[in-house]
């Protein structure tokens, strides 16, 4: 009897083992993240003042004094800690058809919504943006967002469009296993 439990219990120890050692190696071969060298930022540095002295460098710095880039930056302000925590913004949609000027109606979709009295953009690709065609202006929704960009080019900050709800049901939500998270 002592011989079965101890055929039975060898085995089951050798295959742990191989788990473990396996999950190790695995642990291991990730890359460290190492912090960038003096060279690398002197690097970055120069390519960051190469760029603000080309003209789309001067045109974004003219922007960003400008009262929309400030009042895009305020907005931005007002959102950053939810964005970091990835919390709960409740949203009032007010447009569902924005449109930039002098661009093709086949680009991307723009869901324009109000968060505690700013508003914001959200941007879908077509086939996104029909999980969201249930949507009406002065929808009540629930935004969720991982980052939000600021461009010249728009009138409002873009939050990006990681989850929305109306109603405790989820109109759209982002797979992060794809694309490497992004």
């Amino acid at each position: 009897m002592k011989k079965t439990i101890y055929l039975l219990i060898l085995p089951l120890a050798v295959l742990s083992g191989l788990v473990f050692t396996n999950c190790e190696m695995k642990n291991e071969t990730k890359p460290s993240q190492k912090p960038l060298s003096v060279a690398n930022n002197k690097l970055d540095l120069n390519a960051r003042k190469k760029w603000e002295a080309s003209p789309d460098g001067i045109k974004y710095k003219e922007w960003e004094v400008s009262p929309e880039g400030q009042k895009v930056h305020a907005s931005y302000d007002k959102i950053k800690k939810d964005i970091k925590a990835f919390a709960n913004m409740e949203a009032i949609v007010t447009s569902l058809t924005f449109q930039r000027a002098n661009k093709k109606s086949s680009g991307p979709k723009w869901l324009i919504v109000s968060i505690n009295g700013e508003k914001y953009m959200m941007q879908f690709i077509p086939k996104d943006f029909q999980l969201l065609k249930s949507l009406k202006v002065n929808d009540k929704i629930i935004v969720r967002s991982h980052s939000a960009g600021y461009s010249p080019n728009h009138p409002y900050l873009i939050i990006s469009s990681d989850y929305i709800a109306r109603n405790n049901k989820i109109l759209f939500k982002r797979d992060f296993s794809k694309n490497n998270r992004c």
